[in-house]
């Protein structure tokens, strides 16, 4: 069966998924459609499909077929989508008007199209520097138009060969900005080099490109990228290396090879330095063959290289503090720091000032920023210098407070820039006595070797962190894995505090940590259950309510800044993605806010969004969260205000944000929330461990609410069974 054609003007996109680009877009015929087109009473019709990111006002030309839902009637299911030039003045206007062409709005187009009627788009192509007829553009803007008119000329065969092997439109201006006019020749002669090069294409699109370039599927340089890959994979998952048999069986089934065609690939990689391999103990103490990606085998070396050079160092830069009676030295301290210290307190600060290296850990409630804020007072008492640091911005901000004294992030403080990389290294350690890191359990491999080496040998280090909260979100494990080898002194804190016993959100912490349910008295006024049945859709629908209405009208809470949804899952009705949705239509509904789909996603003014990688170009860190001031459809720029900070992003680069109203557990460690509400479903069963429920709650300062089922929570609490990583720091260290 021929397929069927339709040619229009793109209206408006009512939908569209970040997850497949699964598109509905209303768009208006060229021409008269019959009656039973589907064509509604303004003329328009309903198309769906996994389209290229459209933008209203584009002529476009569908090939499909019509089909009618159950529920939404009539509609053209698209299956290919071809952007033609339009060829009325009014289809011109909206062209140029629409927000594809840098530098040119609506008023713009207007002008110019009142200029060169019909001949506009000629007079694009062959004569742009008659821009200078059209009255109000001056030369900086006519430049713009130059440039973006010039770029989409040259893009556009690169958008048609990439989009006829699946690559959407906004991944295509990414491959386009990174290899420019080279771009096909780049994408014919190695696609999996894309997934190298360019943020957000990754092994399988790469492939998908390639194998409809006819790359045979047994390839070499397809399966050494496909080890690669699985590697990358495993990064996610935290591991740090793969057992190379591990790897061989993971990579065969995504390349649908034996796992024999593996084996010599990896031998290739290896050889060509794109993997490392070592030998190292598994949990049975027999060797096994590691596989490492090169750059996280040098960090984990590093990691234990530093520790050992560390503790291995006789001289310290304490030794003045440390020549004076232990037990007058901490009492001074607490004096100054106007605070009561316990027994396991005291022990904290002597071990802080006595041993190179050491690990304060404990859960809330316990007294860890008390026992940082008398070690503080005891080091500027004998003028010692001391910097405070954390992984993330957020936490920074947070230590900061507690201890009433400068903190800032961990590349900040080793004076990181894009182009140099850290600063401070081994040869040009920071200047200080003490490095005290909090939130601890949030580091990884890469990050903590670019933290040991940049430490004097002769200084300390204190790690501060719950070592009970989820593991770091890159590969490795290096809290606990230090705490495991046994050579770094630790203090674990694991008494609550008389003033925050009266928390019932830290009573349930510490019962959870502990393996019990948490309870839910009637007097309780920070810590309460919704307890439904596992109707997703209802938890789904009491998250919204709770977060709109209720926690607002008790509590007094900004729904936007002082409540968070921290959620286990990000797929299903209650998982991340759909409660974004949900969350974004009631509070901040269409209407007046200039809004814009991008990569997927629809971005209003107002809305909550979070960074999802670090750009230290814009000083913005993967977890920031911040709301869209300005969408700027003429110069292609979204503006979000972090704080009090302004950054601009190219619409390209948009696909760093994601919205914020709901979170996963994850992305929300390191930061305090004064409420969060966490939907809890059995559903979700695959994520419900107990370390994730209890950094969820930690999260709250004032006020948590649960929503879902007891059995769901019970499921949490039950599963103590934390994710083994792969990593082999802990042997290192201790060998």
């Amino acid at each position: 069966m021929l397929p069927e054609t339709l040619e229009g003007t793109v209206e408006r996109i009512t939908y569209t998924s970040e997850e497949n680009g699964y598109t509905v877009a209303r768009i208006a015929p060229d021409k008269p459609l019959g009656f039973w087109s589907g064509m509604d009473n303004d003329g328009l019709v309903t198309v769906v499909g996994n389209l290229p990111d459209l933008v209203p006002g584009e002529n476009v030309q569908l090939e499909g077929a019509w089909q009618t839902h159950s529920q939404y009637g009539r509609q053209f299911r698209a299956e290919n989508v071809q952007r033609i030039a339009p060829a009325t003045i009014e289809g011109i206007r909206r062209y140029l008007g629409s927000g594809l062409i840098k530098g040119i709005g609506p008023k713009t187009a207007a002008r110019i199209v009142e200029t060169f009627g019909l001949e506009t788009l000629d007079v694009l192509d062959c004569a742009p520097e008659r821009l200078y007829e059209v009255d109000g553009i001056g030369p900086h803007r006519v430049r713009l138009i130059c440039t973006a008119w010039a770029e989409q000329k040259e893009i556009k065969q690169v958008m048609l060969f990439l989009q006829s092997h699946g690559v959407s439109t906004s991944l295509g201006v990414k491959i386009f900005k990174e290899y420019g006019n080279n771009s096909i020749r780049q994408v014919e002669q190695d696609p999996y080099r894309l997934a190298q090069d360019i943020h957000g294409i990754g092994f399988k699109t790469a492939d998908k490109i390639a194998r409809a370039l006819g790359l045979p599927i047994d390839h070499p340089r397809r399966l050494e990228a496909g080890v690669v890959y699985a590697l990358n994979q495993a990064l996610d998952d935290g591991h740090v290396y793969l057992p190379e048999a591990a790897l061989a069986n993971i990579a065969a089934g995504l390349l649908e090879v034996p796992d024999k065609a593996v084996l010599p690939a990896i031998e290739r990689a290896a050889k060509e330095e794109m993997v490392r391999l070592d030998t190292v103990q598994s949990d049975d103490d027999e060797p096994i063959q590691a596989v490492y990606l090169p750059m996280y085998y040098h960090s984990e070396v590093g990691v234990a290289r530093c520790v050992r050079k560390m503790l291995a160092t006789p001289r310290s830069r304490l030794e003045t503090i440390q020549r004076h009676e232990p037990s007058t030295l901490v009492a001074e301290a607490a004096a100054e720091a106007n605070v009561e210290i316990s027994p396991q307190q005291q022990t904290a600060v002597l071990s802080a000032l006595t041993n190179k290296i050491s690990i304060l850990t404990g859960g809330p409630g316990t007294g860890k920023t008390t026992t940082l804020r008398a070690l503080i007072c005891a080091l500027k008492a004998h003028q010692h210098s001391f910097m405070l640091a954390s992984p993330t911005g957020r936490a920074a901000k947070r230590l900061s407070e507690a201890t009433d004294q400068p903190a800032c992030t961990i590349h900040r403080m080793l004076g990181f820039s894009p182009s140099k990389g850290f600063t401070h290294n081994e040869n040009n350690p920071l200047p200080v006595d003490m490095v005290i890191v909090d939130e601890a359990s949030m580091l990884d491999e890469m990050l903590a070797y670019s933290l040991l080496r940049a430490i004097d040998p002769r200084s300390h280090l204190l790690l501060v962190g719950d070592v009970d909260q989820l593991p770091s979100v890159g590969a490795g494990d290096v809290l606990r894995d230090l705490l495991a080898s046994g050579v770094v002194m630790s203090t674990r804190l694991d008494v609550i505090f008389r003033q925050s016993a009266h928390s019932t959100i830290i009573t349930n912490a510490h019962r959870i940590n502990q393996g019990e349910m948490p309870f839910f008295p009637e007097e309780a006024e920070d810590f309460f259950l919704f307890s439904v049945s596992d109707d997703v859709e209802r938890v789904s629908d009491l998250v919204v309510d709770i977060v709109r209405e209720r926690i607002p009208k008790r509590f007094g809470l900004n729904p936007m800044s002082d409540i968070q949804v921290i959620v286990p899952m990000y797929r299903g009705v209650a998982g991340v993605m759909r409660l974004n949705e949900r969350l974004q239509q009631v509070l901040n509904p269409p209407g007046r806010p200039a809004e814009r789909f991008i990569g997927g996603r629809l971005y209003r003014v107002g809305d909550k969004v979070m960074q999802t990688r670090n750009n230290y170009d814009k000083e913005v860190f993967n977890g920031d969260i911040g709301r869209v001031h300005t969408l700027d459809h003429i110069n292609q720029t979204l503006t979000v205000v972090f704080d009090d900070r302004f950054v601009s992003y190219d619409f390209v680069d948009v696909t760093d944000l994601t919205h914020a109203y709901a979170i996963s557990v994850h992305r929300s460690q390191g930061s305090e929330y004064p409420a969060v509400v966490v939907p809890m479903v059995t559903q979700h069963f695959m994520m419900l461990q107990r370390n994730l429920l209890y950094t969820a709650i930690t999260r709250a300062r004032q006020l948590v609410v649960l929503v879902g089922s007891r059995k769901a929570i019970s499921i949490a609490v039950r599963n103590n069974k934390v994710s083994q990583r792969y990593t082999a720091l802990c042997e290192r260290v201790t060998g």
